[in-house]
């Protein structure tokens, strides 16, 4: 964790994955985030998978370092203290509707004198206002589509959907720069900024970023399956003689050079050059082009060799690749997490499993990073953000508890 963001604060009121992952990079950064839900959780307080005593892993991952305010968002009294309290602070963070009770222009109608004007950021699904999820915005991209075995027949084979929510977490990346982007300008010109980002156009305008879109637009056709290989340059999976799968790439002429020595083929790759009269080295193009056969003959020594042998051999030529592992291989590997700086020590989680924790994913070689900070339980700061942020007393809050608008921390 490290304080580049000291002096920060933002409330955020969201759920699921992007919004929450917009104030977690804004908090591993020393911001004060201040998230909001409803007093019995958000729609992700209890999104799979749980423990055994009941608390969302992927709750207790996306919320850490933050502070947590509970109230009871379906009354109008809640509404208007989470308001109150977005006005107070001038930034936010939420995918909330904006035609909902926390309107841009809600809140800054009720900004008092000398509170900076708000900034916003608000999570959107499409442009137009359709509702959108990871899931249904990749559907949309076409990526699904263009992944599966080569092989496949491009009318009637299935799509292939990712795993991993890509768009949601590239739409919170996306999000914490955007409300870094409006801080400054507000630093610059006094002037507060309502930014909207739908989920959609980080999906769209990314692939069109990418060139894809302008790929297929000059084709005229969609681009073939490629299975597990590289799109425009030379790589793909290959697997040893004693069945270990592994991955590697070549996208300059120094990774192509490291590749073909470990693998020991350069009177192989010569003889084929002259047959097919090409290059190499020469760059991407011929590879890519030619990719089947130099698949085979890369295949063929892989073939012959066991994998202890050959990744000493990809590692001495400074080669690029790496094995294929198991999430839970992933998650237990020295290499990728035990000795990596990323990972600090296991915090107080509310969940009270014990595992490793991210810091920040930059690293700033001047500064300490310090320690990961625990995810709050919900409420666990209800007291202390009504109290601070809004100067109520301490029998005001008590009495809020007690008519069930606000609730205190949910550990017992």
């Amino acid at each position: 964790m490290y304080n580049l963001l000291s002096g920060l604060s933002i409330i955020e009121a969201s759920s699921f994955v992007a919004s929450p992952t917009a104030g977690l990079y804004c908090a591993q950064m020393g911001a004060e985030v201040i998230r909001v839900d409803h007093k019995a959780g958000g729609l992700d307080y209890d999104r799979y998978m749980l423990t055994r005593e009941g608390r969302s892993l992927s709750w207790e991952n996306l919320n850490r370092a933050k502070k947590s305010v509970a109230l009871d968002l379906r009354s109008g009294e809640g509404r208007e203290l989470l308001v109150e309290l977005a006005a107070q602070t001038g930034n936010l963070i939420t995918n909330l509707p904006e035609k909902s009770f926390l309107s841009h222009d809600t809140i800054a109608a009720r900004q008092p004198d000398g509170v900076p004007d708000l900034v916003s950021v608000r999570i959107m699904g499409w442009h137009d206002g359709r509702q959108a999820m990871d899931f249904t915005v990749n559907a949309a991209s076409g990526y699904p589509l263009m992944c599966g075995p080569e092989e496949w027949d491009l009318e009637t084979a299935p799509p292939v959907n990712q795993v991993l929510p890509a768009w949601d977490f590239i739409t919170g990346a996306y999000c914490a720069f955007a409300m870094l982007a409006g801080l400054r300008h507000r630093d610059a010109t006094g002037e507060g900024s309502e930014i909207r980002v739908p989920l959609g156009n980080v999906a769209i305008g990314t692939m069109a970023n990418s060139g894809a879109m302008a790929e297929m637009l000059y084709r005229g056709a969609d681009r073939e399956r490629l299975g597990n290989a590289i799109w425009g340059a030379f790589g793909r999976d290959f697997r040893t003689r004693d069945g270990v799968r592994f991955m590697v790439a070549a996208l300059t002429p120094k990774q192509w050079g490291g590749l073909v020595a470990a693998f020991g083929l350069a009177g192989e790759i010569a003889a084929l050059e002259t047959e097919l009269g090409v290059r190499f080295a020469d760059g991407d193009r011929p590879r890519f082009e030619n990719r089947h056969r130099l698949f085979d003959l890369f295949q063929e020594r892989a073939d012959r060799m066991d994998w202890s042998h050959l990744s000493a051999r990809l590692a001495e030529n400074g080669a690029t690749f790496e094995r294929y592992r198991t999430m839970h291989e992933a998650a237990n590997d020295a290499q990728l997490v035990t000795n990596n700086p990323l990972f600090g020590p296991s915090p107080a989680n509310p969940s009270e499993f014990e595992y490793p924790a991210t810091r920040s994913f930059a690293t700033i070689q001047t500064r300490e990073a310090g320690d990961p900070a625990p995810a709050p339980y919900l409420g666990q700061h209800t007291e202390e953000i009504l109290a601070d942020r809004l100067g109520l007393a301490s029998g005001t809050i008590h009495a809020l508890v007690d008519r069930g608008i606000a609730r205190l921390s949910d550990k017992d």
